[in-house]
């Protein structure tokens, strides 16, 4: 036993050599850097991509840091990359890596390399904001509002993202916007606090007024697509208010052109919030119906409503002409769910837009 452990010893001190040995010893020296055909970095390799992105203000997400952890950091890589790691496998399907897609974060630069981007992604800049209120709207979920202080305003469409870089850290968290387009100069969060969550307990329990907090953004496909004349289900639960109440608080500046149903899952009545305005917004526009759901009422709710999953809701009151399309947003299992239901009911898959964070 005793020799295994101390082959076991020596295997580990020189991979820990080797690392530092490879870190600070072996130079690639100058790598270029080709993004989208056209703009060129040159670097000193031997860091990540994702790193040289950050360091020429190139705002790639990454909620994890660089750690390999959260599967955001997605780009395609076209040259120059080399092989797949095991850490990108768990993140990226077959039909991806047919494409060259990898985790930004785990390619690292050790010659020229050629990588392409989206130009939504290229748009993205980094923001420093002061909170201005933080509001209780449950138990366990606030309302954040954020003042732009540099840049002075965002532009982003209904249903996008930003990620909430929490202080002292390197790390970030995705958090759907909940504010309309047409505020420029401030971002609304709905923040739902997650036991054990770095970034939700800290918002939670240590955020305050006047904090300054840096977020980048926006980010996503999840969005409104304002050219359709398509009806619209959407199907959300929790925080997952946030991108759906931009949607639906966008139409209604716009006079709701399109029909929706708004189908919000919670567990009991104490769950519940925005009730009233999504009410007033049905009584001002008859296209527009909220219906909420309680997966386990309590006695004292009195609640005559919808029960059960959020999605058996769906499957009682959705009749689709062909013509529809989806916005979905809150946990994994309820999108996958959504997804049976919807295609079932006739939905095409590619008219269901969520983000799964």
């Amino acid at each position: 036993m005793l020799p295994i452990l101390v082959m076991n010893g020596i295997l580990l001190a020189i991979a820990i050599l080797l690392i530092i040995a490879e870190r600070f010893l072996v130079t690639y020296g100058k790598c270029k850097i080709t993004i989208n055909k056209e703009n060129i970095l040159t670097v000193e390799g031997g860091n990540s991509l994702l790193s040289y992105f950050s360091e020429n203000k190139i705002f790639i997400p990454s909620a994890c840091g660089g750690k390999a952890t959260c599967g955001y950091c997605k780009v395609e890589v076209l040259s120059g990359g080399g092989h797949i790691l095991p850490t990108e496998e768990v993140f990226i399907n077959r039909e991806d890596k047919l494409k060259g897609i990898r985790l930004s974060c785990q390619v690292k630069v050790k010659n020229d390399i050629e990588v392409l981007i989206s130009d939504d992604l290229l748009e993205a800049k980094e923001y420093k904001t002061k909170v201005l209120r933080i509001e209780d709207l449950t138990r366990d979920i606030k309302y954040v509002v954020m003042k732009l202080e540099e840049p002075q305003e965002i532009n982003f469409k209904p249903g996008q993202y930003i990620q909430f870089r929490i202080p002292e850290s390197e790390e970030f968290r995705a958090y759907s916007i909940a504010s309309i387009p047409s505020v420029k100069t401030e971002i609304e969060l709905i923040v739902r606090l997650v036991p054990g969550g770095l970034c939700s307990s800290y918002v939670h329990e240590v955020l305050d007024v006047h904090d300054q907090i840096t977020v980048t953004g926006p980010y996503g496909d999840f969005y409104l697509r304002e050219d359709s004349l398509r009806e619209i289900i959407c199907i959300g639960g929790g925080c997952g208010m946030a991108p759906i109440r931009s949607i639906i608080f966008h139409l209604r500046e716009k006079g709701m052109p399109r029909k929706i149903t708004y189908f919000f899952g919670a567990r009991s009545k104490s769950d519940l919030f925005y009730t009233k305005e999504l009410q007033s917004i049905e009584t001002q526009f008859p296209n527009f119906k909220y219906i909420p759901v309680l997966s386990e009422p309590k006695p004292e709710d009195k609640w005559t409503g919808e029960t059960g999953f959020v999605t058996q809701a769906v499957e009682r009151h959705m009749y689709s002409n062909g013509n529809t399309e989806a916005y979905l947003c809150g946990p994994p299992p309820m999108i996958d769910a959504a997804i049976k239901v919807l295609t079932r009911k006739g939905v095409h898959e590619i008219h269901i837009y969520y983000d799964k964070f």
